[in-house]
């Protein structure tokens, strides 16, 4: 899948079918992150990182990700992953190097975006990715990615 030829919207409603489909029947949290890490990752333009952090107590704990090996704890309230967590809202960051407090697990990472998972309004974790490109991540792409998130949270029992 090119966005060249397929509109990011396009895409989206793809990835949706293609998730639904590979989650279908399972409940496994770390199973079907583990998938939904992998599709992404080969399916987005321009990632060099996809994956998880889960809740737990005050921290984020590395969760099932494609790319480089990654920061394992993140307190909530700190980074672009804890930040998001604690706002419980979805945060772009068109250059990582300008957040306050950004932890550079990556530095070949430019930009980022954050999905928090909140099921029942428990937080459960964060979906993260990061692009060597600046300014990768827009509206659209969180939008997108808030419809993923959904399935997978879905799942969740």
């Amino acid at each position: 899948m090119e966005l060249r030829s397929t509109s990011k919207t396009e895409l989206y409603d793809q990835l949706a079918v293609q998730l639904s489909s590979l989650l279908a029947g399972e409940r496994d949290l770390i199973a079907n992150a583990a998938n939904f890490s992998s599709l992404i990752f080969h399916s987005l333009p321009d990632l060099n990182w996809a994956g998880f952090y889960f809740a737990k107590d005050d921290d984020l704990v590395l969760g099932p990700f494609q790319g480089k090996p990654a920061c394992v704890r993140i307190r909530i309230g700190q980074g672009v992953c804890g930040t998001a967590a604690a706002r419980r809202a979805t945060t772009i960051v068109p250059n990582v190097h300008e957040f306050p407090g950004h932890i550079a697990c990556d530095s070949a990472s430019n930009s980022e975006i954050v999905i928090p998972l909140i099921k029942k309004d428990e937080l459960i974790g964060v979906l993260d990715l990061d692009s060597p490109v600046l300014a990768r991540f827009d509206e659209a792409d969180a939008e997108g990615l808030q419809r993923l998130a959904a399935i997978l949270i879905a799942t969740i029992t």
